[in-house]
This record gives structure tokens, C-alpha cells and sequence, in this order.
């Protein structure tokens, strides 16, 4: 007799990209900060955390301010 174990969820992870960058993003992100069909729309690499855990990563529009069009906003101050 051969005995099966099953687990709810998949032991491999799939490769994700970041919709806007292009990014690696794992599994993981994706299905806790993206949308509804697990998808990350912003990552790591592309936007801030502040910006992320407040729905970006969703696609969903933020108050923060993005740090691509507000420079000095994501790693460090611009030099003038």
C-alpha cells in the first residue's frame, strides 16, 4: 500500500514579477500585499514600505507620495 501525504498548499513557488517594475517578488509578497488575484501591481524595488502596506502593492492609489515623482522619497535625499 502506498501512502500519500497532500498539503494544502503547493510545496514549489512560482516565480512573480512586480506588474510596474518587473521585479522578482515572491509568492509570498504577492499574496499578502497585491490584489485579489495575487498580484503585485508595486514592490521593494519600485516603491516605499510606507507606500506598500498602505495598498500600492494592490493598485491601490495612496497618499503617500510616490518616489518616482517625488525625488529624495525612496533611499536618501537628492543632491541639488
Amino acid at each position: 500500500m502506498v501512502s500519500v501525504t497532500i498539503t494544502p498548499w503547493s510545496s514549489t513557488e512560482t516565480e512573480s514579477t512586480c506588474l510596474h517594475c518587473e521585479s522578482f517578488v515572491t509568492d509570498r509578497f504577492a499574496r499578502v500585499f497585491g490584489d485579489d488575484q495575487d498580484r503585485a501591481h508595486r514592490c521593494p524595488e519600485c516603491d516605499s514600505y510606507r507606500r506598500l502596506t498602505r495598498g500600492s502593492a494592490a493598485g491601490k492609489d495612496v497618499d503617500v507620495p510616490d518616489p518616482e515623482t517625488s525625488p529624495g522619497r525612496h533611499g536618501g535625499e537628492v543632491n541639488a
